[in-house]
This record gives structure tokens, sequence and C-alpha cells, in this order.
């Protein structure tokens, strides 16, 4: 137990999966084991998690909240986001610290008069702002005003790629910004890689954890196995392994596939692979492949923005291939197969410890933020 509980509010679009999902329920998870009392405050009424004891769950809205910072509804919406707060606050709990993840809940603490927030940019501005464009000139007005909304704040980057991008770009200009790494409870991690599955099959396989999105660019994975010559099933953990399938055989390597959907355990899946595999034209950080390196499974990586090549330092830099590049991927793919690795002693394992993650998390409260 801590010397002075401090009183911490996690805001979240919603808890329908995804890694600054699992990410934020980490950290509450942590900083209620030091003693501290964590309030995780979702918008939408959906969750898809198991809450850790301890967390005081609450929903702000009785639907999925999707449209909850648009213009017609921002204001009394902002106005019910306060009202709770200052509920929190008539019961004897102001925070500390509230710490706010994703452009629906960004938007709404930007507006609100909420103090001593922190605004967690998990991916890469610039990429999800290039895929937006594809999706027509609304949609891309809607998501650049929502970066353009953290301007003047104080931000946390999960990745030092990303707190330079920030920095470097025009788009945010940040009253403050610094990098806390994503946390993860190593040992958690190990003892859940442990347990036992049948499912899990006893022929060699190659692993590919993440959902079924045009970020993870799983039409470039399909492409390298096409080309990978060592005789290895690949297993996918994906929310839509129907579709997966369907975009599989394009490629001709549908046989190749295990799909056994999404696991809410997939470190025994990832401790029994060849190697994992991350093929995505962007990330926040990559937080698959620490959890691959902490059970002992080898990597290989796209050197895409952000978090991959401050992950993989030293000897693994060999693993981390140009985006896009579906040969180079399999190449490496024959070569992490055919070395030996130990990755005991990887440096990132050093830096990424859940309760080190909280302690660099609650020194912000030492000097709080009145934005």
């Amino acid at each position: 137990m801590t010397d002075k509980v401090k009183n911490i509010a996690i805001v979240i679009d919603g808890l329908t999966g995804g890694g600054a999902e699992r990410v934020m329920l980490s950290l509450a998870s942590e900083l209620v084991v030091q003693g501290h009392s964590v309030s995780l405050l979702s918008l939408g009424n959906r969750c898809d998690y198991s809450i850790p004891e301890g967390i005081k769950m609450s929903y702000l809205f009785n639907h999925k909240a999707s449209k909850v910072d648009r213009f017609w509804q921002i204001k009394a919406s902002v106005s019910k986001l306060e009202e709770w707060f200052t509920q929190q606050e008539n019961q004897g709990k102001a925070f500390n610290l509230v710490l706010s993840n994703l452009d629906r809940s960004n938007n709404l603490l930007a507006k609100s008069n909420v103090k001593n927030v922190y605004y967690i940019v998990h991916n890469s501005v610039e990429e999800e702002l290039q895929r937006q464009k594809k999706l027509g000139p609304l949609s891309y007005w809607y998501l650049l005003k929502s970066k353009q909304n953290l301007s003047g704040k104080n931000l946390i980057a999960v990745s030092k790629g990303i707190e330079q991008e920030v920095l470097i770009g025009n788009i945010i200009k940040p009253k403050s910004i610094r990098t806390i790494f994503n946390p993860f409870d190593i040992n958690d991690i190990k003892l859940k890689a442990a347990i036992e599955n049948p499912n899990i099959p006893n022929e060699p396989y190659i692993i590919h954890v993440g959902r079924l999105a045009k970020q993870k660019r799983h039409d470039i994975l399909f492409a390298a196995l096409a080309q990978v010559s060592a005789d290895v099933k690949l297993v996918l953990l994906c929310n839509k392994p129907a579709k997966a399938l369907k975009l599989a055989e394009k490629y001709s390597v549908a046989e190749r596939l295990i799909l056994p959907g999404f696991q809410d355990n997939p470190y025994n899946w990832i401790k029994h692979a060849q190697a994992l595999i991350l093929s995505s034209d962007y990330e926040g950080f990559g937080n698959v492949l620490v959890e691959a390196i902490a059970v002992g499974t080898k990597v290989v990586s796209t050197a895409c923005p952000h978090g991959p090549d401050e992950i993989l330092t030293g000897e693994l830099t060999e693993f981390l291939v140009p985006r896009r590049d579906a040969t180079a991927l399999a190449k490496a793919i024959d070569t992490v197969l055919n070395t030996k690795l130990n990755l005991s002693d990887a440096g990132i394992l050093n830096k990424v410890s859940a309760c080190d993650i909280a302690h660099q998390y609650l020194s912000l409260t030492k000097s709080p933020s009145k934005s």
C-alpha cells in the first residue's frame, strides 16, 4: 500500500476489444495493486473484457456512443461528462489524474472543464489521417479536428516515435508531451502462457495476433506466407476468421491457415509458435512483439511507424523488414525459423514492467495539469 492514495480516472470510448483498451486495463489493474483508487469510465455501454477486481466501472451512455462527439450532440455530451465528474467530486473523490484515450473521449474532455487531464496518443497521427483520407472528406475532417483538439493539451505518447512525430508535425501543438511505454505484467503473461490448451496444434506454426483491419495488412501477410519455404502453418487470432479465410484464398494459402478466432488468452498460443509475425503499416507501439518476447517466442516485424524499432534492438533488428514488402517479410520468416535467439535478456523487457510504468503515470500527479 502506498503512503498516499491517488484517485485516478481512465476515460475511454468503449471496451469492445483493441490495444488501447487492453493497455488501460493493465495499467488500471497495476495501480489498484499499488493501493490507488481507479475509476474506469467508458463512453459506450458494451464491454468485451472481464474487469479486474478493485476497478470501479462506469458507463456514461446507455448505448454504443458512436456519435456523441458530433457537432449536434457534443454540447449535451460534454455536460453529461462534467456532471459525472461533479458527482464523483461531491462524493469526496476529486481526481488527481485523468487519462483520456481515443478520439471521442479526447473530443469531449478537450471541451470540458475537467482538470488534471492527460491525453494518451496510442497511434501514429499522420498514418491515421492518411488512412482516413480514403474514407472521404467528411471522415478526414472529423479525424483532423479530433487531432487538432489536442493542441494546447498535455499529451502522453506510447512510443518515442509518436512523440517525435507530434513534435515535428504541424497538426498538434501540445502544451507538453512525454513518452510512457505501454505497461506489461510479464509474470502474468508467463503464467497465462503456461496454461495448457488442447486446441493448440502440435504441428509447427507461426502466429499473427490482431484484428482484421487494413492497418494490419493481412494481404501482405498472406502474400508473404505464399513465399515462405518452411513447412509451417499460420495461426490467425483475429475477430473475423471467415473474412480472413476468404482473403487468404486470393493468395492460395487458405489451406495453411488455422483459425481459432479471438482468444481471451492468446499467450499460450504465442508461446507454442515458432515465431510471431507483425505485418502492419503502422502501430502505436506493437504490444504483441513485447508479449512474444516475454514468453520466449521469436518475432518478425515490419519497420512501421512507430514502436517496432524501439522494441527490436540489438541482434533483433535483423528481423525488421520494410513495410508492404511481402518478399522481404517471407525471407525474414524463413531466416528467423532457422536462427537461435536468446530473448530472456532483450532490452525492452526492462523498460515496460507494469510496476515501473504505473510509477511513471503516478509522477504526473506531482505537477497537475490545468487543462
